[in-house]
């Protein structure tokens, strides 16, 4: 569903407006010549037309003047002269539009363009001859740079270059110049890194970037508010910036197959998210933040230590040690709430109180400070799944305690839950 574009074919459009000349195996010159060719035939096609719709207006004249009554010769020779005049503007404004349009040699009527499957090294410059293009595919060949001439196609709104050979400096500079673009596949390629010329076209909706070797991407994604659709799956991410959880039009994330550890917590500010795929990472936790998706409808963690883990060890304890004596003290002064002063303690026993944390079971609420269980557990989502989540406990005891973690740490959105029920998760991909 969210991989469908704007852009996609519609059953309605008519054949005459799209070009197909893929799986031909054409070089660069081969398929220049055969763009000329269609150019040349458009042409010839309109000035068949243009010929066609004047014949047509003479014989209607014609008729017109037979079935006039006699008695009306004054109104009839008016009309003659006003149909006389209208057809001697319309013959010379097509002539001026026939010669403007040899003149420039361009084709207005294509709108769509397929050249994948070829053998193109480069873009022909004959692709700037269609001055109306909304769709260019130009995927499956072997491209190494994108010519800057693209960027005189004003009009187009899909471009497709996925499985070819581009790399980090392939890409017109001043790409962003094409305002009206809303979808760009670059998956399939030689990246290493987002191109930055990217994060300037804040009206992209769909970005696909997807089994390339990209291994960073910058906050400056921050700018790309128009996002909805962001794949980055099959790269080398270790980590994923902040900054993608400002992306509030966002509703397909894709993150699978990468290298990921954990995400931003940021990612909970994402609302609209629908899709969240995360498979094949080394996560082994979830942000605390990551229920608060109330949209998401898809959430693949399938391939991950978060959910091999919790399946060999069957959600029994992962770590504890037994707390120091230091620790049990500095848990009584924590929880009986002992007054003491800077004059009382050393600074070091001090920084170490400040570094207590509370237990997420509220039914325990005790604290914990270097010594804890490291506890995965499924716990409630959006009122119908249970995902695994990893939760830090103070001791082994809080574990039978933890499923009405959930209900406790949701409490504070109840109100705004009873405003807007809460989407159902449709499917939650672990195995």
């Amino acid at each position: 569903m969210y991989y469908s574009s704007e852009s996609s074919d519609s059953e309605n459009t008519a054949e005459s407006h799209s070009l197909d000349f893929s799986y031909l195996m054409l070089d660069t010159d081969s398929l220049a010549m055969h763009l000329r060719n269609s150019v040349r035939e458009q042409q010839l096609n309109r000035e068949e037309q243009v010929k066609q719709y004047v014949t047509a207006c003479d014989k209607s004249t014609e008729t017109s003047q037979r079935n006039c009554d006699s008695g009306t010769r004054p109104r009839n020779s008016e009309l003659r002269l006003g149909v006389d005049d209208m057809m001697a503007e319309l013959v010379v404004s097509s002539a001026e539009a026939d010669n403007q349009e040899e003149d420039s040699g361009c084709d207005t009527v294509t709108e769509k363009l397929f050249l994948q499957h070829n053998m193109l090294l480069t873009l022909p410059f004959e692709v700037v001859k269609f001055a109306n293009l909304k769709m260019l595919d130009l995927s499956n060949n072997s491209l190494t740079h994108v010519n800057d001439f693209v960027l005189h196609l004003p009009e187009l709104q899909t471009l497709y270059l996925r499985n070819n050979s581009l790399t980090d400096d392939s890409l017109p500079k001043e790409l962003s110049t094409l305002s009206k673009l809303r979808e760009l596949n670059l998956s399939g390629n030689q990246f290493t890194a987002v191109p930055t010329q990217l994060y300037e076209m804040s009206a992209l909706k769909y970005l696909y970037l997807g089994n390339n070797r990209i291994t960073e991407v910058l906050p400056d994604i921050r700018a790309m508010q128009g996002l909805q659709v962001l794949h980055l799956g099959g790269n080398c991410l270790e980590s994923v910036p902040d900054e993608l959880g400002e992306l509030q039009q966002l509703g397909a994330l894709v993150l699978c197959d990468n290298r990921l550890c954990d995400l931003p917590r940021a990612i909970s500010n994402l609302t609209r998210l629908r899709s969240l795929l995360l498979h094949k990472n080394n996560l082994c936790c979830l942000p605390v933040g990551a229920v608060k998706l109330r949209s998401l409808t898809e959430l693949s963690l399938r391939d991950n230590p978060l959910v091999t883990r919790f399946v060999n060890s069957c959600a029994r304890e992962l770590m504890y040690n037994s707390p120091t004596l230091l620790e049990l003290a500095a848990r009584v002064i924590k929880l009986k709430k002992i007054q003491y002063t800077n004059e009382d303690l050393p600074q070091t026993l001090i920084t170490y109180l400040s570094s207590g944390q509370r237990c997420v079971n509220p039914k325990c609420k005790g604290m914990y400070f270097t010594s804890c269980v490291e506890h995965i557990k499924f716990v409630d989502f959006c009122g119908m799944y249970r995902v695994p989540l990893m939760h830090y406990l103070c001791s082994s005891r809080c574990s039978s305690k933890t499923p009405a973690y959930y209900r406790a740490s949701s409490s504070e959105s109840e109100s705004e839950e009873d405003e807007q029920p809460a989407a159902r998760m449709k499917r939650v991909l672990l195995g």
